[in-house]
């Protein structure tokens, strides 16, 4: 846990640095798809943070806690200090939440251009085993799954939050000496109901106590 100084006020700043040798796949501003990356920074921001460059505001942030090559950058508005962790068999989540702003994500409408400020459910999930693009692509979904059902148990009546964002990591695949990698993380595979369970768990403890009667 670090800090840093945004509109005259210290914010905490969460990083996780793991170092080379892994692969992730984010929705992250800075970072996202599938790819190397080395680190983690979840910084949280003022309510209302309305600057135009959060990719450049995220790099000189990962520069000043030290963090170096390609990584994967979030923010939010909600108190990364109220971090949630949970794990199941060696799938690791940690989640930091608001859901002041939530909502299904089918309603009717057209969505806007601007691309939406940033808060709030932001979920970390690292595994111990390589997993293929596909099955990265599918332990995103997976997570996504867990964390919905989290707030349908909770009485939120919400699928999520406009900005929510999800990063899962497991080792690369690129020594020949390692282990192939899981072709699947659906809910029902090994790994996937261990990522389920734990993102299950660490959401529903975030969000708890955050709804108003």
């Amino acid at each position: 846990m670090l800090s840093h100084t945004e509109q005259g006020r210290t914010w905490p700043l969460l990083v996780w640095a793991p170092g080379p040798g892994v692969r992730m796949v984010s929705s992250a501003v800075l970072g996202g798809g599938i790819g190397e990356r080395a680190w983690v920074l979840n910084a949280q921001v003022p309510p209302g943070y309305d600057r135009l460059d959060p990719v450049a505001h995220l790099r000189a942030l990962a520069s000043g806690a030290g963090l170096e090559g390609p990584g994967v950058g979030l923010m939010t508005a909600a108190s990364v200090e109220n971090r949630r962790h949970a794990s199941d068999g060696g799938a690791e989540a940690v989640v930091t939440a608001g859901i002041g702003v939530r909502g299904w994500a089918a309603v009717p409408g057209a969505g806007g251009v601007a691309a939406p400020r940033p808060g709030t459910i932001n979920i970390i999930v690292s595994l111990p085993v390589p997993l293929t693009d596909a099955a990265l692509v599918n332990a995103v979904a997976t997570a996504t799954e867990a964390k919905v059902q989290a707030l349908v148990e909770l009485g939120a009546d919400a699928s999520g939050t406009p900005t929510d964002a999800v990063c899962v990591a497991a080792p690369s695949t690129a020594s020949p000496a390692g282990p192939s990698a899981e072709s699947f993380a659906g809910p029902r595979s090994l790994w996937g109901a261990r990522l389920a369970r734990a993102v299950h768990r660490a959401t529903y403890e975030a969000c708890a106590g955050l709804l108003r009667v």
